[in-house]
């Protein structure tokens, strides 16, 4: 599978965010963040949607009704 990177602009605004979470004391969250930035995302170690549904029991209409699901 894929390996999903950023470019500079995109890399730069997860560092700004990952400041204002370290901030804001969610250091856990700009720890992702930075990796993220830096590593970008290896997408061979994503877990599916449909994983996910299965996994928890989610219908396909669950995120949908989740605040903040894509």
């Amino acid at each position: 599978m894929a390996h999903l990177i950023f470019d500079e602009d995109e890399a730069q605004q997860l560092r700004d965010s990952a400041r204002e979470r370290a901030a804001d004391g969610e250091g856990l969250i700009a720890y992702a963040l930075e990796q993220l930035a830096a590593e970008g995302i290896d997408l061979s170690k994503a877990t599916s949607y449909a994983d996910v549904q299965a996994r928890y029991g989610l219908g396909d209409t669950d995120a949908a009704r989740t605040p903040g699901a894509a």
